[in-house]
């Protein structure tokens, strides 16, 4: 027996709105767009003002591929902007949605690359990167409902806040990825890479460690409120 749209949709909601519930889960979600970010934006501005993304000899595979794209010029340059577009949007709240949209045909399309040539280990963190971009579409489930048709009505989700220390760890941390990315791009000085990795590997730790307080305080709440009903 195969299962209508909207019954599918009244299956994976309460899924969807227990994963929304959790504060862990929401800092994981906010972690997962600045990595994409951090790792795609310098990637794009390189393609964006016309350089070369890696210095492979033209003479193998993988080198004559990219060396092909960087002579199109008006084709790596649409590359690196859709890149660069797609980054942007998946940090800011309002346009998230629209950002890891934008992502899936660039993570597809990169995946698929490093499937097709002998990029080695590459396809183990490709892949990844594009389950992290699923892992972001379903977060993001409550709004994409209607391309599928799905235009009920739902309860409001649970809303996350951040503290100003938090956002602090998170701008920090963005600040830094952008840093450590941009500078193996030669966006700015290689020495500077490992500043960048060192502050931004200490922002991990600390957002994972307040995301873990948060969310043994959200348990220890939730099971007031039980204790408090009965």
């Amino acid at each position: 027996m195969t299962l209508s749209p909207s019954r599918l949709d009244s299956k994976l909601l309460p899924m969807h709105r227990r994963l929304r519930s959790q504060p862990l889960l929401y800092r994981f979600t906010l972690g997962t767009r600045i990595l994409l970010a951090a790792g795609f934006i310098p990637t794009g501005i390189v393609k964006l003002i016309g350089w070369r993304f890696t210095r492979m000899s033209p003479e193998f595979p993988i080198g004559a591929f990219f060396e092909t794209l960087y002579l199109s010029g008006l084709y790596w340059r649409f590359l690196g902007l859709g890149q660069v577009i797609a980054g942007l949007c998946v940090l800011v709240p309002a346009t998230a949605t629209l950002g890891a949209l934008l992502f899936l045909p660039i993570m597809l399309n990169v995946f698929v690359i490093t499937l097709s040539y002998d990029f080695k280990f590459t396809p183990v963190i490709t892949g990844l990167m594009l389950l992290a971009n699923v892992y972001l579409l379903t977060w993001d489930y409550d709004r994409l409902r209607g391309i599928f048709g799905l235009t009920t009505q739902i309860d409001p989700l649970p809303q996350h806040r951040l503290g100003r220390f938090e956002r602090w760890v998170y701008a920090t941390g963005t600040t830094a990825g952008m840093g450590f990315f941009a500078g193996t791009r030669s966006l700015v000085p290689a020495g500077w890479s490992y500043w960048y990795l060192g502050i931004g590997l200490a922002s991990v730790l600390a957002a994972l460690w307040l995301g873990v307080q948060r969310q043994i305080s959200a348990k220890l709440m939730k099971g007031r409120g039980q204790i408090a009903g009965v």
